[in-house]
Protein backbone atom coordinates (compact mmCIF):
# COMPACT_ATOMS: atom_id res chain seq x y z
CA UNK A 1 0.00 0.00 0.00
CA UNK A 2 1.11 3.44 -0.81
CA UNK A 3 -0.01 6.65 0.53
CA UNK A 4 -1.55 8.57 -2.30
CA UNK A 5 -2.85 12.76 -2.10
CA UNK A 6 -4.50 14.79 -4.67
CA UNK A 7 -6.85 17.93 -4.25
CA UNK A 8 -10.59 16.54 -5.17
CA UNK A 9 -13.33 18.99 -5.66
CA UNK A 10 -11.08 21.93 -3.69
CA UNK A 11 -10.08 19.59 -0.56
CA UNK A 12 -6.87 17.98 -0.02
CA UNK A 13 -7.71 13.84 0.28
CA UNK A 14 -4.94 11.39 1.29
CA UNK A 15 -5.47 7.72 1.37
CA UNK A 16 -3.93 4.26 1.41
CA UNK A 17 -3.87 2.28 -2.48
CA UNK A 18 -1.96 -0.38 -4.09
CA UNK A 19 -0.48 0.42 -7.22
CA UNK A 20 -3.22 -1.17 -9.33
CA UNK A 21 -5.74 0.87 -7.46
CA UNK A 22 -8.06 2.96 -10.22
CA UNK A 23 -8.49 6.57 -9.92
CA UNK A 24 -12.55 5.59 -10.50
CA UNK A 25 -12.26 2.75 -7.19
CA UNK A 26 -10.23 5.53 -4.96
CA UNK A 27 -12.90 8.05 -5.76
CA UNK A 28 -15.75 5.94 -5.27
CA UNK A 29 -14.54 3.00 -2.68
CA UNK A 30 -11.97 5.54 -0.66
CA UNK A 31 -13.23 9.21 -0.75
CA UNK A 32 -17.69 7.87 -0.71
CA UNK A 33 -17.87 10.04 -4.20
CA UNK A 34 -20.43 7.49 -5.90
CA UNK A 35 -21.42 10.27 -8.65
CA UNK A 36 -18.47 9.12 -11.24
CA UNK A 37 -19.84 5.69 -12.28
CA UNK A 38 -18.62 2.54 -13.42
CA UNK A 39 -20.20 1.44 -16.82
CA UNK A 40 -17.67 -1.02 -18.76
CA UNK A 41 -14.13 -0.85 -17.05
CA UNK A 42 -13.00 -0.83 -20.92
CA UNK A 43 -13.06 3.36 -21.44
CA UNK A 44 -15.89 2.67 -23.49
CA UNK A 45 -18.93 4.42 -22.24
CA UNK A 46 -17.15 7.58 -20.52
CA UNK A 47 -19.74 7.26 -17.24
CA UNK A 48 -16.58 7.73 -15.16
CA UNK A 49 -15.15 10.91 -16.83
CA UNK A 50 -13.87 13.32 -14.38
CA UNK A 51 -11.39 16.17 -14.56
CA UNK A 52 -7.82 15.64 -13.77
CA UNK A 53 -5.81 19.25 -13.93
CA UNK A 54 -8.51 20.75 -15.90
CA UNK A 55 -8.43 18.10 -18.88
CA UNK A 56 -11.51 15.14 -18.94
CA UNK A 57 -10.15 12.21 -18.52
CA UNK A 58 -11.87 8.21 -17.91
CA UNK A 59 -10.88 7.28 -14.15
CA UNK A 60 -11.30 3.87 -14.92
CA UNK A 61 -8.03 4.50 -17.18
CA UNK A 62 -5.92 6.00 -14.56
CA UNK A 63 -4.43 3.98 -11.54
CA UNK A 64 -4.91 6.93 -8.44
CA UNK A 65 -0.89 7.10 -8.21
CA UNK A 66 -0.66 8.22 -11.46
CA UNK A 67 -2.58 11.75 -10.20
CA UNK A 68 -1.13 12.19 -7.02
CA UNK A 69 -0.60 15.96 -6.55
CA UNK A 70 -3.12 16.66 -9.00
CA UNK A 71 -6.44 18.48 -8.98
CA UNK A 72 -9.92 16.18 -9.65
CA UNK A 73 -12.43 17.42 -9.80
CA UNK A 74 -15.83 15.12 -9.92
CA UNK A 75 -19.35 15.68 -10.50
CA UNK A 76 -19.74 16.39 -7.04
CA UNK A 77 -17.86 19.35 -7.55
CA UNK A 78 -19.61 20.61 -10.23
CA UNK A 79 -22.62 22.69 -8.10
CA UNK A 80 -22.46 26.22 -7.82
CA UNK A 81 -21.13 27.01 -4.26
CA UNK A 82 -24.24 27.91 -2.70
CA UNK A 83 -25.13 23.85 -3.69
CA UNK A 84 -26.96 24.78 -6.91
CA UNK A 85 -26.66 23.67 -9.88
CA UNK A 86 -24.54 24.99 -12.12
CA UNK A 87 -25.27 26.14 -15.26
CA UNK A 88 -24.81 23.06 -17.40
CA UNK A 89 -26.11 21.04 -14.83
CA UNK A 90 -29.17 22.94 -15.09
CA UNK A 91 -28.69 22.98 -19.00
CA UNK A 92 -29.48 19.20 -18.62
CA UNK A 93 -32.12 19.33 -16.24
CA UNK A 94 -34.24 22.12 -18.34
CA UNK A 95 -33.70 20.57 -21.57
CA UNK A 96 -34.30 16.62 -20.31
CA UNK A 97 -30.52 15.64 -21.29
CA UNK A 98 -31.05 13.00 -19.02
CA UNK A 99 -33.19 10.18 -18.18
CA UNK A 100 -32.23 7.05 -16.50
CA UNK A 101 -28.93 8.87 -15.11
CA UNK A 102 -26.30 6.33 -15.12
CA UNK A 103 -24.38 8.38 -17.85
CA UNK A 104 -25.52 11.95 -16.68
CA UNK A 105 -21.95 12.26 -14.36
CA UNK A 106 -19.91 11.20 -17.59
CA UNK A 107 -21.62 13.42 -19.97
CA UNK A 108 -21.80 16.65 -18.11
CA UNK A 109 -18.21 16.30 -16.99
CA UNK A 110 -17.27 15.78 -21.17
CA UNK A 111 -20.04 18.44 -21.52
CA UNK A 112 -18.25 20.88 -19.01
CA UNK A 113 -14.79 19.90 -20.52
CA UNK A 114 -15.80 20.91 -24.13
CA UNK A 115 -17.45 24.13 -22.86
CA UNK A 116 -13.91 25.60 -21.37
CA UNK A 117 -12.44 24.88 -24.58
CA UNK A 118 -14.69 26.04 -26.83
CA UNK A 119 -17.76 28.18 -24.92
CA UNK A 120 -20.01 28.00 -28.05
CA UNK A 121 -19.28 24.78 -30.00
CA UNK A 122 -21.77 24.12 -32.89
CA UNK A 123 -24.13 20.79 -32.56
CA UNK A 124 -21.73 19.02 -35.01
CA UNK A 125 -18.67 20.06 -32.44
CA UNK A 126 -20.73 19.06 -29.93
CA UNK A 127 -21.66 15.71 -31.58
CA UNK A 128 -18.06 15.13 -31.85
CA UNK A 129 -16.81 15.70 -28.47
CA UNK A 130 -19.03 13.51 -26.90
CA UNK A 131 -18.64 10.59 -29.40
CA UNK A 132 -16.44 8.51 -26.04
CA UNK A 133 -19.80 8.48 -23.83
CA UNK A 134 -22.43 6.19 -24.75
CA UNK A 135 -26.05 6.81 -23.37
CA UNK A 136 -28.66 3.77 -23.55
CA UNK A 137 -31.79 6.35 -23.20
CA UNK A 138 -31.78 9.93 -24.76
CA UNK A 139 -30.68 9.55 -28.24
CA UNK A 140 -28.76 11.92 -27.56
CA UNK A 141 -30.38 15.42 -29.36
CA UNK A 142 -31.47 16.15 -25.46
CA UNK A 143 -28.10 16.02 -24.04
CA UNK A 144 -26.99 18.23 -27.17
CA UNK A 145 -29.60 20.96 -26.56
CA UNK A 146 -28.58 21.23 -23.09
CA UNK A 147 -24.89 21.59 -23.86
CA UNK A 148 -25.62 24.42 -26.65
CA UNK A 149 -28.06 26.11 -24.14
CA UNK A 150 -25.46 26.35 -21.60
CA UNK A 151 -23.18 28.00 -24.13
CA UNK A 152 -26.23 30.28 -24.19
CA UNK A 153 -27.56 29.46 -27.45
CA UNK A 154 -30.69 29.58 -28.71
CA UNK A 155 -32.30 25.76 -28.68
CA UNK A 156 -35.67 26.51 -29.35
CA UNK A 157 -35.66 25.55 -33.28
CA UNK A 158 -34.83 21.43 -33.88
CA UNK A 159 -31.59 20.26 -34.04
CA UNK A 160 -30.24 19.22 -37.84
CA UNK A 161 -29.56 15.80 -36.68
CA UNK A 162 -33.59 15.53 -35.48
Amino acid sequence: MTKVSMVVNGKTVSGEVEGRTLLVQFLRDGLGLTGTHVGCDTSQCGACTVHVDGQAVKSCTVFALDVAGAQVRTIEGMANPDGSLSTLQQAFQDHHGLQCGFCTPGMVMASAALLAENPTPTEAEVRHHLEGNLCRCTGYHNIVKAVLAASGQDVSAPLAAE
